[in-house]
Order: structure tokens, then sequence, then C-alpha cells
């Protein structure tokens, strides 16, 4: 069990890492709403760059990298992020349109990866196995 000093120091840090994440997704996203030029563009890469070094810390916590390995969630994934990267391909103009369409294009290809990984490793065994002789029941 936990001492409490390392329980607090979890929580913040958590907190933290979560705090940056989100911080750095509305930067990415709402810096267009506040700035402009220069400025509009600096805090939009920084944004990005931010939340997705925070977003990968997140995505290697147990409970996270579990509910993202399982085969319903990387199926949401592809099929959603596919869907949403052919539908902005033709909704919108220009670079816009091709860079997002680029961006959940990869999304749903990585969803696809982490499939493919899924079923080369096979079934997983439901029961326990009675003797070292014994194939898997």
């Amino acid at each position: 069990m936990k001492s409490l000093l390392a329980a607090v120091k979890s929580f913040i840090a958590n907190l933290l890492l979560w705090s940056f994440f989100i911080g750095g997704l509305a930067a990415s996203t709402a810096s267009g709403a506040v700035l402009d030029g220069t400025a509009k563009t600096a805090a939009t890469f920084a944004g990005i760059a931010v939340s997705m070094l925070t977003g990968s810390r997140i995505a290697k916590k147990p409970k996270i990298k579990a509910f993202l390995s399982k085969t319903s969630t990387l199926w949401f994934l592809f099929l959603f992020n596919g869907g949403v990267a052919v539908a902005s391909y033709f909704a919108m103009d220009g670079a816009k349109g091709i860079a997002t369409a680029a961006g959940m294009g990869l999304v749903a290809l990585g969803a696809a990866g982490g499939l493919i990984s899924n079923l080369r490793k096979g079934p997983t065994r439901t029961s326990p196995r009675t003797s070292v002789d014994e194939p898997w029941a």
C-alpha cells in the first residue's frame, strides 16, 4: 500500500500531467480566437507539442494502455477516424482539408496496426492448463 506522501505526489503529478494535456489542446485549438499572425502560429504549434508529449505519457499509464489496447476501442478509433478523414477531405477545401484528412488517417492507420497486432497474438486462453503436456483448454 502506498504511503500518504506517495499518494499525494502521484495525485499532484497526474493532475499536472492532465492539466498540461488539456492546456496544450486548448492552446492548439483556440489560439486563433485570441491571437493573430506569428503569435497564433507559435501558440498553435507549442500547444500541439505539449499535448502530444503529455498525451504520450498519459497513454503509457496502465489503465489507459489497457483501454487503448481493447479490440472494441481499436475498432472504434479505426472506423471513426477513418470516416472523419474521408469526410474532412471532401468537406474542407485546400490544404486544411488535406492536412486534417492526413492526420485523422494516421490515427486510423495506427488503430488498424493495433488490430493487426492483436490478431497476430492469437486468442487469449480462458482456462488454466492442467498439465504441462496438455494443449490449451
